[in-house]
């Protein structure tokens, strides 16, 4: 029997999901929640979902057994809560909340409750993870890290023209860092831990939403450097430097290609495939673990994150 989940949100990530939920076993999108009914339908045709919702608790009560939250971010609090005390198994997209106490309130409900959270966070579940994890062993004593992801905003524009969406509304969506900055801090805590602290400035814009920032973290013999942005491109990749080389990532949240650059020698190509659409890594996870029977939070790093994260919101003043 396919697992039965639920969509909540019709963008472009939803799609993403959609089209990974297909060629995944295991697993079947029966229903989709939406505010609005006729972009709810639409959604629902392209992706051949049968049933469309624009009352969540029907949604909740359809037969589903597991939700993907799409929402915007100042949604993922409540419905998630809403979805676990159901006893309905739950993935999220990130940043999973906003805040870590509520986090840690969601925690206890999946546990509780012996249903999966998981956060879509999409590299941790792609094979280019393991294979940095494990290449970080050729570089020796980690010396330095400067991890970057900048991407231009496909909103900015008509933010720029006076159109305030939700991507550039500090009420809901938070700031850049929660919404472009979590990769390259997923990166830092999953490979290193979570840092002793956190020096943080963002660049606010017009109305006070954070638009872009840079992190100081600070670990045992070495610094992390984090830049990220909303409002401007960066052709820079990211960097782990230990005193035997480096390992050069080119895309922090899909990553493209990895390199490593030894002290002396040839720079070498690592042997890796990115997938079209690597959402098909989170999916199968998801599946995999939930046939498993295991309950609570997927990732054990996920506190450590969003604990940063709140060193780091705090530190810039990001309101």
């Amino acid at each position: 029997m396919s697992l039965k989940l639920g969509i909540v949100g019709t963008n472009f990530v939803s799609d993403w999901l959609s089209d990974a939920v297909a060629v995944t076993d295991g697993i079947e999108a029966v229903a989709v929640y939406s505010r609005k009914e006729e972009t709810g339908k639409a959604f629902a045709q392209k992706h051949s979902i049968p049933q469309v919702f624009c009352d969540f608790h029907a949604f909740l009560s359809s037969g589903i057994e597991a939700v993907y939250l799409a929402s915007p971010t100042f949604c993922h609090f409540e419905q998630a809560k809403a979805a676990l005390e159901r006893g309905l198994h739950v993935l999220c997209e990130k940043p999973l909340v906003m805040k870590r106490d509520e986090c840690e309130k969601l925690f206890d409900i999946a546990k509780d409750k012996g249903v999966l959270l998981m956060e879509a966070m999409r590299p941790a579940h792609d094979p280019v993870f393991s294979l940095v994890k494990k290449s970080l062993a050729d570089l020796g004593k980690i010396r330095r890290v400067s991890f970057e992801y900048c991407q231009y905003s496909s909103r900015y524009d008509r933010f720029l023209n006076g159109e305030v969406l939700n991507a550039f509304d500090s009420k809901i969506s938070g700031g850049a860092v929660f919404d472009i900055g979590i990769y390259p801090l997923f990166w830092c805590v999953a490979l290193f831990g979570k840092p002793k602290s956190v020096l943080a400035k963002s660049v606010f814009l017009e109305n006070g939403f954070e638009g872009s920032g840079c992190l100081l973290l600070d670990y045992d013999g070495f610094t992390a450097s984090v830049t990220y942005s909303k409002i401007c491109d960066s052709v820079i990749p990211s960097v782990i430097t230990g005193e035997g080389g480096s390992l050069v990532i080119h895309k922090m949240q899909s990553p493209e290609k990895i390199l490593f650059a030894p002290r002396k020698g040839e720079v070498v190509t690592l042997d890796y495939t990115p997938a079209e659409n690597n959402l098909v890594y989170e999916v199968a996870d998801f599946v995999a673990a939930i046939q498993k029977g295991s309950g609570g939070v997927f990732d054990a790093f996920t506190r450590d994150l969003y604990e940063t994260l709140d060193l780091a919101v705090q530190a810039a003043g990001i309101q």
